[in-house]
């Protein structure tokens, strides 16, 4: 039996932005961390002996693991950015939508990069057979865990009514 959900929040607008804003920040600093250590590695490895004697093909899939593993870094990194240059102009709630979606494009870029950086390894390390098995298990861990669960949460606890604020709803059926 699911639970009885409150009304929310007794919060205005202002103090729900700066809510959303710290906790997305929270967020943040975890992916933020995870993809910086995974970045810096990549970036030492081009300069291992044993890079140069690499096939091409898997140099190839090193340079795309470090280009999504830069793409991801500039998205997790965007929202500090992006609250340093609108910081004082009162659009915070603006500012927590745009850092979200930067937030959310990081954990997907982040996906490809682990992803890619698992299949350059293991390609490296493991019989070549197993390897998109190894891969597939472990990409599906990750969607299970990063998005599937809650997904699935969103749905089985939450309503339309409820998920969002009045303001927001009416904020975008005016938009």
């Amino acid at each position: 039996m699911p639970r009885e959900r409150s009304q929310g929040r007794d919060e205005t607008a202002d103090e729900r932005a700066d809510r959303q804003w710290q906790e997305l920040i929270q967020e943040i600093r975890v992916a933020q961390t995870g993809v910086q250590i995974l970045f810096g590695f990549l970036l030492t490895v081009a300069f291992t002996p044993h890079f140069q004697g690499l096939a091409e093909t898997d140099k190839a899939i090193y340079t795309a693991t470090v280009v999504l593993g830069a793409l991801a870094t500039g998205a997790l990194i965007g929202p500090v950015s992006f609250h340093r240059i609108v910081s004082g102009r009162r659009i915070k709630p603006e500012a927590v939508l745009w850092a979200s979606r930067l937030t959310f494009t990081g954990i997907l870029l982040l996906l490809a990069t682990c992803t890619s950086a698992l299949f350059l390894v293991l390609r490296v390390a493991a019989p070549n057979a197993l390897v998109p098995w190894l891969v597939s298990a472990v990409v599906a861990w990750y969607l299970l865990c990063w998005y599937a669960l809650p997904l699935w949460a969103r749905i089985r606890y939450t309503s339309e009514e409820t998920s969002e604020p009045e303001e927001t709803r009416k904020t975008r059926s005016t938009t």
